[in-house]
């Protein structure tokens, strides 16, 4: 999990949030997960934040994932919303899962382009949760709109107490 150098406190901590063991626990789940997630690193992708029900994350669209139109094949975009999602949606440390989602394309992506995608917790309840994550380009245009619609299942990411 990567962290940008401009989040960091000058005392090269991580960053702090109330509660700041949630926060940190959060953190430890997004760095284990992404350690066993090769789609994620295969693709490129980094985390840029992560905390108690959201998650921002980037990648850089390739030559490799550009369709026959020469614009982002829409599957890339896709997975990084997902991976979005499944970072928001596990920051608890409560094993969760997708149970549907959907997607609109807004906006083609390009080449070159740096893809931002930006999670948040809608609602959570119980075991299911609903999650947006919105994608845009390094402009701040728009490029998908994602819902993603979560089930908790039995376990946790890291050994240690959930978060409730």
């Amino acid at each position: 999990m990567s962290i940008r150098p401009d989040q960091r406190p000058s005392d090269g901590s991580s960053p702090s949030a109330a509660p700041a063991d949630a926060q940190a626990l959060a953190e430890r789940v997004a760095r284990a997960m992404f350690d066993s997630d090769g789609a994620s690193r295969g693709l490129g992708m980094t985390i840029v934040s992560v905390g108690p029900g959201h998650a921002e994350m980037t990648m850089t669209v390739r030559e490799d994932m550009l369709n026959g139109h020469a614009i982002c094949h829409g599957g890339f975009i896709f997975v990084l919303a997902d991976s979005t999602f499944a970072f928001a949606c596990n920051s608890y440390n409560r094993t969760t899962v997708a149970q549907g989602c959907t997607i609109d394309y807004v906006a083609p992506a390009h080449r070159g382009d740096v893809l931002h995608a930006r999670g948040t917790e809608r609602s959570r309840t119980g075991r299911t949760g609903v999650y947006d994550i919105e994608v845009r380009n390094q402009h701040g245009k728009t490029v998908a709109l994602f819902r993603g619609k979560s089930y908790r299942i039995d376990g946790h990411v890291v050994d240690e107490p959930p978060v409730r």
